[in-house]
């Protein structure tokens, strides 16, 4: 009678000792790459059933049951972290599972350069393929308080730089990330500011360093620039800086600035107002905020492209129209 239980737990036993063995093969035989290297993406919220199926799917594993379950006894089902992965030679189940845990991705990265609008940034980030847009449609209020800003205004307010980030990050961690980074940027400058800077708050000189960054075209001639404007803020002369314009101008800027446009009166233009403009008009980078804190001591008043990325600065109008007629107009 004590035969069938036996036999029972026999078989039992064997199918355990047959399992384990299946699952250690399994754990320790490396996996075949479809293709060098094999790059794949875990999207935020994957499960580990999702995961191995697309695995699958994609023929690094022969079926997805075997990977599910490995991750499952091993407790790590739900410890699978967002990201775009590479094999670059053949690993194990075992060894894949620990990377996947671990979060080992490759850097994904978004590159925001100095002197782009708010505008360009979202655009960019929509083209991103890594990054998951929550702003869309949403007014400036809403996104102001998505991302803690305290200004009343969002340009300017995010340091332009290479910021990397996860596969499924939000357009929100992002911007959340720069505009700390710009904060911290902002008052290590204003710290070591001038003291006889015309300005009255780190806000006036991150608007400063924006105009400075949209006129600049060589990092050496920022501080100079910087004491143009500085000089006319001092005397109470208006700025008549044409990226003011252009700002203002919006959309319906098409590339070319016309003697119209410098009349027509907006918020930015530093034309028709005086001081600095209500708001940045473009993300300014550190050379531009350090211009703007402590710019360089020198008579000019006026400056002009040569059309080479340089500019030739002049003391009077006087001394400002023949540099015009020069360099603009082509009289030599």
């Amino acid at each position: 009678m004590r035969t069938a239980p036996r036999r029972v737990l026999a078989a039992a036993l064997a199918a355990a000792l047959l399992a384990f063995a299946w699952m250690a093969w399994f754990c320790l035989r490396p996996l075949e790459l479809p293709r060098s290297p094999f790059d794949f993406t875990v999207k935020s919220g994957a499960s580990l059933k999702s995961v191995s199926r697309g695995l699958a799917d994609e023929g690094l594993l022969r079926e997805p049951l075997s990977f599910w379950l490995l991750g499952r006894l091993l407790g790590k089902a739900g410890s699978l972290r967002a990201g775009t992965y590479r094999l670059a030679a053949p690993v194990t189940p075992l060894e894949l599972l620990d990377k996947l845990a671990a979060g080992d991705a490759l850097p994904i990265e978004i590159s925001f350069v100095e002197g782009t609008t708010l505008r360009q940034w979202m655009a960019l980030m929509r083209s991103h393929p890594h990054i998951r847009m929550t702003l869309e449609g949403r007014s400036s209020d809403e996104i102001r308080a998505a991302i803690g800003v305290k200004e009343a205004a969002l340009e300017g307010l995010f340091f332009p730089d290479t910021y990397r980030f996860l596969a499924g990050a939000s357009d929100v961690e992002i911007l959340r990330r720069a505009y700390a980074e710009m904060g911290r940027r902002l008052a290590r400058a204003w710290e070591g500011r001038d003291p006889a800077l015309p300005l009255a708050s780190p806000y006036e000189a991150l608007t400063l360093a924006s105009i400075i960054e949209k006129e600049a075209g060589q990092t050496a001639e920022r501080p100079t620039i910087a004491s143009v404007f500085v000089n006319r803020l001092r005397k109470g002369m208006r700025l008549q800086a044409d990226p003011t314009v252009i700002y203002g101008l919006g959309t319906r800027f098409d590339g070319n600035i016309r003697k119209r446009d410098l009349v027509a009166d907006t918020p930015w233009n530093t034309y028709t107002r005086d001081g600095l403009p209500p708001t940045p008009i473009a993300m300014p980078g550190e050379a531009s905020l350090a211009a703007a804190t402590n710019p360089a001591g020198t008579p000019y008043y006026y400056f002009v492209g040569r059309g080479d990325g340089s500019h030739q600065f002049s003391r009077s109008l006087a001394e400002h129209n023949r540099a015009v007629a020069r360099y603009q107009l082509g009289n030599s």
